[in-house]
């Protein structure tokens, strides 16, 4: 085959792959747009292809631990009409929570996040917590680094425990997300009448001041893949880097939001996560890699060095899952 037929052919095959890709992308944007509007009722039953039992019970903890934690606060008056009068306001108020979209899609993939390192750490032993990369950052002879790195394995050891217990501090959410759900609590308290409105008041005020987003978990996590700059590739080898900085460098990498870059790594968003990784700049071999780990390597098209890095980013650009993130 001469030059010119072989480059015919590369081209064929490349177009292929994208037209592929870009179906089962689509297929993935239609299964994420089911998500949000029926998790409300699966957190009743289960049976939706992204949402298992262990999702919706993690996801059903947080949400009313959000409720516990804002009812304490403000040392809710319901609690004079019983400790059952008491947890039916509050899983009212999660459910009301659970009422505003982005609030809900974040805990969800939370959730899902909490599963995901669950399971990898039962099937592929990868610490949940502590991976060979966070070791080496610990160790960095740059101290703001290895500062960071330190407060962030902190902060990773935290956020298992409180998946165990499925549970989340409400100080733990990104800031646009975090007052939104004070509104929504401030809201709601007015409307019910069960709650005082000075101690709403008092405690919505303490949880502002003390919030600092930098240190979140996921401020953490964002600041130290930061600190690794074009270094941050290393995290995308998920055995080495860990669930929690391999989804944070994802997303970093192919500037997406976190929360979509955690749902890619579902065994049905294969082509949003090959995607993704190609977009990093990651090549055939090394995405194979971490499908042995996430996925049926066989979801993976064995043509996918034929999409361009900047193509594969163009196709995740255009997915309605990101546009609506």
């Amino acid at each position: 085959m001469d030059r010119a037929a072989t480059s015919t052919a590369t081209a064929n095959a490349g177009k292929h792959v994208e037209t592929m890709l870009r179906a089962e992308l689509a297929r993935g944007d239609r299964a994420l747009s089911g998500v949000a509007p029926v998790l409300s009722h699966m957190l009743a039953s289960s049976g939706h292809a992204l949402v298992n039992e262990d999702v919706i019970a993690r996801l059903r903890g947080m949400l009313t631990d959000c409720g516990r934690q804002l009812f304490a606060a403000a040392n809710a008056a319901a609690s004079s009409a019983g400790p059952e009068a008491e947890q039916a306001a509050i899983d009212n108020l999660a459910e009301e929570l659970a009422g505003n979209g982005p609030v809900l899609s974040h805990y969800y993939a939370l959730a899902m996040e909490g599963h995901l390192a669950h399971r990898l750490e039962h099937r592929s032993s990868l610490d949940p917590v502590l991976s060979p990369l966070l070791q080496e950052l610990i160790a960095s002879d740059q101290d703001d680094t290895a500062d960071i790195a330190m407060s962030a394995m902190a902060a990773q050891s935290r956020f298992i425990q409180s998946q165990r217990r499925m549970a989340l501090p409400v100080t733990e959410l990104p800031a646009r997300l975090f007052h939104m759900v004070l509104e929504s609590w401030q809201t709601w308290a007015g409307a019910k009448g069960i709650v005082d409105q000075g101690g709403v008041q008092s405690s919505t005020i303490k949880f502002r001041t003390e919030y600092d987003e930098a240190s979140t978990r996921l401020g953490l996590l964002t600041r130290l893949t930061g600190t690794m700059r074009k270094g941050a590739i290393a995290a995308l080898e998920l055995d080495h880097a860990g669930l929690a900085l391999f989804a944070t460098a994802l997303a970093t990498l192919t500037r997406q939001p976190r929360d979509l870059a955690i749902l890619a790594c579902h065994e049905r968003q294969a082509a949003r996560l090959a995607l993704g990784l190609r977009a990093a700049g990651l090549d055939q071999q090394t995405i194979e890699r971490q499908f042995l780990l996430l996925e049926p390597v066989e979801r993976l098209p064995r043509q996918m060095g034929e999409i361009a890095p900047e193509q594969a980013a163009a196709l995740l650009g255009q997915s309605a899952a990101w546009k609506g993130g």
